[in-house]
């Protein structure tokens, strides 16, 4: 007997029929002999229509009331879900974040879990019930509810399985795994068997949708193994796992793109101490994440070309910020631009091989395309390219590192 975690996104319960198919495959986890809890999104496209309706009602929301409103969704489908079960004969009882509970800080609308109380889940599961858990939501130590962030049901899901100390989390989704690239792009994009923690956060954090950025952070940390796998398909799925699992390492494993970019680059600002604190700073204490960067000489040798990319939602705000410290910074000119694609190569084999990087540089130039910024890792290389080249790019540096599926 295993116990389990199961996560179903909002394609997987986008409505009533999906919902009971969702029970099916639970059920069939339960006659296995398995103990099961479930943690599900709200329906597709739900979310988005009550932050539709938040935000028609008061542009400047508090986030706290704002969290009352969007975590509602998941609280239709996991009573949906636990009537679904208990009409095929299955005990099962619906949670909701507070109900466990699921304690996280304050940060309304982008909270991080602090602790489960997995006491009377633990009580249940033992008795043979399902416990069907509304994800994407908790509660603050001012008893408020909070939410954990888009894609935020990912993380509790992983989280859950930490705390009941699961044998596995299955992350249910559209696509039957993880895939060396975006199969849109490149048709002939392989689905990946098994892909270390490592490798998963990268590609996450680089562009693939597949897992949300932080619930591979969880899963790495604690150790908890997450299998990827579709609601539609009896495929196998892939496992995210640790190093030690994977016999032999691919040099690249995948290719990740980011449209989600903007460029900025500020000309000609003293070359000094003491002047990237003044660039960034600010931008940190507007809550503005800085990705990439790079500093060159200007070309009169005495000050320096500042350059870094910023979340292309963020891009006009952020340019707010840096006008607002320009005498502060003192720039000469500021460009900037958002018709830029972030490409990386991810890959643990990086770490044993040479020569990769120059291969990613030369297949690029064999194609006429123009790196305009570069930033490393131990197991990623990332460029930045024009965005009208993002699907030329990732096809040819598929093919370059043998992705390609024959």
């Amino acid at each position: 007997m295993a116990r389990i975690v199961m996560k179903f996104g909002g394609t997987s319960v986008a409505d009533v029929d999906k919902i009971k198919n969702v029970a099916r495959r639970v059920k069939a986890e339960v006659d296995a002999g398995n103990q099961v809890a479930v943690v599900v999104s709200a329906m597709s496209g739900k979310t988005n229509e009550l932050v539709g309706w938040a935000q028609e009602v008061s542009p400047m929301y508090d986030a706290r009331e704002y969290d009352v409103i969007v975590s509602s969704g998941e609280q239709v489908t996991v009573g949906l879900l636990a009537m679904a079960l208990q009409s095929m004969d299955v005990p099962a009882r619906s949670w909701l974040g507070w109900q466990i509970p699921i304690k996280t800080d304050g940060a309304h609308a982008k909270a991080r879990i602090k602790e489960i109380d997995t006491t009377e889940l633990d009580k249940r599961m033992n008795g043979g019930e399902v416990v069907c858990v509304a994800g994407f939501q908790g509660i603050a130590p001012d008893n408020r509810i909070t939410t954990l962030g888009r894609g935020g049901s990912d993380t509790s899901a992983v989280a859950l399985a930490a705390a009941l100390n699961a044998d596995r989390c299955d992350i249910y989704t559209d696509v039957e795994g993880v895939y060396t690239t975006d199969p849109r792009i490149v048709p002939k994009a392989k689905k990946i068997e098994k892909i270390t923690y490592e490798e998963m956060l990268e590609l996450a954090s680089l562009g693939a949708k597949v897992l949300q950025t932080r619930s591979v952070e969880m899963a790495m940390n604690h150790r908890v193994r997450v299998q990827v796998r579709s609601t539609f398909s009896e495929a196998e799925g892939t496992l995210v796992v640790d190093e030690d699992e994977i016999v032999e390492q691919e040099v690249v494993s995948g290719i990740a793109y980011s449209r989600d970019e903007a460029k900025i680059t500020l000309v000609k600002v003293a070359d000094k101490p003491g002047i990237a604190a003044s660039i960034f700073s600010p931008l940190a204490d507007a809550n503005i994440n800085v990705d990439m960067i790079v500093q060159n000489v200007s070309e009169d040798g005495k000050s320096t070309d500042m350059t870094f990319t910023v979340p292309r939602g963020e891009f006009q705000r952020a340019l707010q910020v840096i006008e607002k410290n320009k005498d502060k910074i003192a720039y000469q000119e500021l460009l900037s631009t958002s018709d830029v694609t972030k490409v990386s190569i991810i890959g643990v084999g990086m770490r044993s091989h040479v020569g990769v990087a120059r291969k990613m540089f030369e297949t690029l130039a064999e194609k006429g395309i123009n790196i305009q910024v570069i930033s490393t890792s131990e197991i990623k290389v990332s460029v930045l390219i024009a965005e009208e080249y993002t699907e030329l790019a990732v096809r040819a540096l598929h093919t370059a590192y043998g992705l390609d599926d024959e």
